[in-house]
């Protein structure tokens, strides 16, 4: 049985997953314009704050780090080779390592201060 000290961080980590889905996914008609290089913005939060929930719903570093620098590139290339319209983009999955690496270590420094 789950309590709610544990469902917590399950169910943030779960909700992070299906913005992320969302953002990364919507079809380029329904992408808002922006100011150049807000996407990359997005793109790093987006990933530290999965990086950040996976580390909080008890999701080791390694793995996790893992597994979402392979769904960084899964979604490049469905973004790339499927009809949504959206493009392919090195600086994204740039954007995307950076996320990742900043949410693993703000999780890190939180934890160790909270020691």
């Amino acid at each position: 049985m789950r309590t709610t000290r544990t469902a917590l961080p399950q169910a943030a980590f779960a909700v992070a997953l299906l913005v992320s889905a969302v953002v990364l996914f919507l079809p380029s008609s329904g992408v808002p314009t922006a100011p150049p290089g807000t996407d990359k913005a997005v793109h790093l939060l987006v990933f530290a704050t999965l990086a950040g929930t996976g580390r909080w719903a008890g999701r080791p570093p390694v793995p996790l780090g893992s597994a979402l620098l392979a769904y960084a590139a899964v979604s490049e290339l469905v973004q790339g080779l499927t009809p949504i319209g959206r493009s392919m983009s090195a600086a994204d999955v740039v954007a995307d390592v950076v996320g990742i690496v900043v949410g693993l270590l703000a999780w890190e420094a939180l934890t160790r201060r909270a020691r």
